[in-house]
């Protein structure tokens, strides 16, 4: 029932999170609603900017009709006016300007400025999205139904970009490493479930600070083109190896190994005890052979055969140390299982001087 409720919640945030991002690549740096924004938090302006909704009439009181083609110098010449501005709901015309907003006062708010305190309310009562520029604190606020996010300027958000991709170039390091370990011990039938839970760990780490690169670049827009370049490098086959894993620890199991991974939380995803609990129902240490999926794909094996091989033989070890009668069986000639021994012996080479496989 726990891990039930874990789940829907996880749900919920990641349904949040996409929105949000949906949302961010609207107001993101090179549009030119961002453009107006800045420009009237330059100027040392205010302003209060809602996007229509249908039943928005309801919280609105006075102010007068626009109606015009919506342009960055428009938008910043009403801000100068102290009423609420309607856009459209594409955001292409400013339909009205000087308009006060009057929300149910019923509805729950942190903020403490009227300005903000009508935006949270117009964005949970009408469903929509509502902009408060804030002249006094110099900044952008973003209220999107319950989600509230405070827009930074490109060069801030750049040097977390930055600093968070930093952060990312030495988990990849450590997952590298853990990977290299993880083909030696595989051939010499040595892995134990904390092997594979400290590579299964590290490929969540990384994929979860992905994210948060990914939420900064949709933030920095055209601004974000090197940041991109560098994350698509540092993650670039990262899930592959992590679903041959998987399927070659978990089998049939393996997308529920794998939902369990996304659910966790950064924190809990920290220690590996918890990571052995969750997927192999266990704390203690003990070893564990695989099928041999991943390292058998990075030969020149035809995916047949290599599910030929793992059918008959079950696991990597028995594999690597089949007879040539039990290979013939498979291959049907004998100059094919000699090419696979080849095959084999060149793989465990590179494997064994840790050369990148």
């Amino acid at each position: 029932m726990k891990e039930k409720t874990n789940a829907v919640n996880v749900k919920k945030s990641e349904e949040r999170e996409l929105e949000l991002v949906d949302v961010l690549k609207i107001f993101a740096p090179g549009t030119s609603v961002r453009l107006a924004l800045d420009d009237i938090l330059r100027a040392g302006l205010g302003a209060l900017i809602v996007i229509d909704k249908s039943n928005l009439s309801d919280i609105i009181e006075g102010g007068f009709k626009i109606n015009c083609r919506f342009s960055p110098q428009k938008l910043v010449e009403l801000a100068k006016m102290d009423g609420a501005i309607i856009l459209s709901n594409d955001m292409k015309k400013i339909i009205y300007a000087n308009v006060h907003l009057v929300p149910d006062i019923g509805i729950p708010t942190k903020e403490t400025g009227t300005r903000h305190k009508a935006a949270e309310r117009t964005a949970k009562q009408i469903g929509t999205i509502v902009i408060a520029v804030s002249e006094r604190k110099n900044k952008i606020t973003l209220y999107c139904r319950n989600i509230k996010y405070e827009l930074g300027e490109s060069s801030e958000i750049l040097r977390r970009a930055a600093e968070t991709l930093q952060v990312l170039e030495k988990q990849k390091e450590i997952f590298n490493e853990l990977l290299s370990s993880l083909n030696i011990l595989e051939v010499n039938n040595l892995v134990t479930t904390s092997d594979v839970c400290s590579v299964l760990q590290r490929a969540e780490m990384i994929n979860q600070i992905s994210a948060m690169v990914k939420r900064y670049l949709v933030e920095l827009g055209k601004e974000g083109i090197v940041v991109s370049m560098r994350l698509k490098e540092l993650t670039r086959n990262l899930n592959k190896e992590k679903e041959l894993i998987l399927k070659d620890y978990f089998g049939s199991k393996s997308s529920r190994a794998d939902n369990i991974l996304k659910n966790m939380n950064f924190d809990f995803l920290l220690e590996t005890q918890n990571i052995s609990r969750m997927l192999f129902d266990e704390l203690h240490d003990r070893n564990i052979s695989p099928r041999g999926i991943r390292l058998l794909s990075k030969t020149n094996l035809l995916e047949k055969d290599i599910k030929s091989l793992i059918n008959t033989f079950k696991n990597l070890d028995a594999i690597l140390n089949a007879d040539d009668e039990s290979l013939l069986k498979i291959f049907k000639k004998k100059e094919y299982v000699e090419s696979f021994k080849k095959e084999i012996g060149n793989l465990k080479e590179k494997i064994m001087i840790g050369k990148k496989i």
